[in-house]
């Protein structure tokens, strides 16, 4: 970058994501300022990378005073206290109209209260969810902004860039007001928690089902990636299960800890989930499941102390298993996909952002965790009926469901009856039987509340009577 040329977007925070993005942007033609608390970063990028259009600033003042006005700041910075302190700094050498911009995974209410603090400042803030990790930020992720759209139309133009393309387009769009961006961002990461687990079943009720290894069923999923199930997330589980150890030649997923980590965006949407009254089942199974993995030493001492059962698949089960349990993947999944859309549209309703959850389903068809073949087909149900109240209904999966809950079904009850946990897949299947369900057994339940804590029911026979109250056993 010429030293007298003024930056034309600038990212502060150049971990693996922040550098990532700022090559990005560089090259597709944006003069690029960056900057770090710590300096060796900057110079570690340039030593890699060595970008003319990206300029490392040894100030954070000397890094805003590099911008072009309007000026544009992205944070790429620990979601939380370190984005307060950052605006803490950042604030006092703005100038009215400049635009800062938030893309780590900030919780949503933390965005609306920083849009409001920037905003009586007249500054510009943004939340922007980003998907697709390390590969997806170097070479097109899915954005998700939220902010005012007077500050989107200007980044528009280099998000529109850098963003992953489709045959629909850049995978970007305006979500919505305030922390609409990192809201959908948190429940797209819910939905790849349940995604992520689905997946781990799959490869536990094959592999202790039909005795597969991971070369088998790499072969296997390959197949099914080809057609309907087809994912990133299968991608890459099937890279996973064909890398091998160097050392020992085996393959190195048999060799990896069974205790999974977790960064927080899971447990967020299962709590904002229940603020919201919205039952999302499969994401909060996986969360659990995630919990049950790191409590590795207890589980261990348990095993042989609790039994399981030892039952045997018969001929009949080990020849079908395989077919059923991708049956079983595709529909939970979609069940799965439903969940985390009718989240999102409650809180759209709640914060009145109007989000389009057809556009999301078409950015999120390239360069984001979560993208997968079912997304053409979700994103027509939702271009045909904007206000659809859940995806399990639509025409384009109502039958898709019932064509496939039989085999769902059958992998459920085999992997209970031989003792292979499946709480996705089991708990998926719930969520889909209730919500069929026009009687559920809920009457009891209210008659419960009411006989010991006198919180009243209703009659179904006499609505009109509004909540009564009896007193049961008298």
């Amino acid at each position: 970058m010429s030293e007298s040329a003024g930056a034309q977007f600038g990212v502060a925070g150049m971990g693996v994501m922040g550098a990532s993005l700022a090559l990005n942007i560089a090259d597709h033609g944006f003069r690029v300022a960056v900057w770090d608390r710590h300096a060796e970063r900057i110079d570690e990028m340039h030593r890699k990378h060595g970008h003319p259009e990206v300029w490392g600033t040894e100030s954070l003042e000397a890094f805003v005073q590099r911008l072009e006005r309007p000026r544009k700041v992205l944070l790429m910075v620990t979601a939380g206290a370190a984005v307060d302190s950052m605006l803490e700094r950042l604030l006092p050498l703005m100038a009215e109209g400049d635009v800062i911009m938030d893309a780590g995974n900030s919780w949503f209410l933390d965005t609306r209260r920083r849009e409001e603090q920037c905003k009586a400042k007249g500054i510009h803030f943004l939340g922007v969810g980003v998907s697709g990790g390390e590969e997806g930020a170097r070479n097109g992720p899915s954005i998700m902004p939220g902010g005012a759209p007077s500050a989107y139309e200007l980044v528009r133009p280099v998000f529109e860039a850098i963003a992953a393309n489709t045959d629909m387009g850049p995978c970007v769009t305006y979500v919505g007001a305030d922390g609409a961006g990192h809201f959908v961002k948190m429940v797209h990461n819910g939905i790849e928690y349940a995604d992520m687990q689905l997946l781990a079943e799959t490869y536990d009720v094959l592999r202790r089902g039909l005795g597969l290894d991971a070369d088998a069923l790499a072969d296997l999923l390959s197949q099914w990636d080809h057609g309907i199930a087809g994912s990133f997330l299968l991608e890459t589980t099937i890279k996973v299960l064909r890398q091998k150890d160097p050392e020992t030649g085996k393959p190195l997923v048999d060799l990896v800890l069974d205790k999974a980590g977790q960064k927080g965006t899971g447990k967020w949407t299962v709590q904002v989930a229940l603020d919201l009254g919205v039952p999302i089942p499969s994401i909060a199974a996986s969360l659990d499941a995630r919990i049950l993995s790191s409590m590795k030493d207890e589980r261990v001492a348990a095993a042989p102390k609790l039994n399981g059962p030892v039952g045997q698949l018969s001929k009949e089960e080990r020849a079908q298993l395989a077919a059923w349990t991708h049956d079983a993947l595709y529909a939970a999944r979609v069940v799965t996909y439903a969940q985390g859309m009718r989240l999102i549209q409650a809180a759209s309703q709640e914060y009145q952002w109007n989000i389009s959850l057809a556009e999301l389903a078409r950015i999120w068809r390239g360069g984001c965790i979560i993208r997968a073949k079912l997304l053409t087909p979700l994103r027509e149900a939702f271009q045909q009926q904007p206000t659809l109240p859940n995806l399990m209904v639509s025409d384009a999966f109502a039958p898709v469901l019932e064509r496939m809950a039989p085999a769902w079904r059958q992998v459920v009850g085999v992997a209970t009856r031989v003792g292979i946990p499946v709480p996705v897949f089991s708990s998926s299947l719930a969520y889909l039987d209730s919500y069929r369900t026009a009687e559920l057994p809920q009457n009891l339940t209210q008659a419960q509340r009411d006989a010991f804590g006198a919180h009243t029911y209703q009659r179904k026979d006499r609505p009109e009577a509004g909540f009564v109250h009896t007193e049961w056993g008298k």
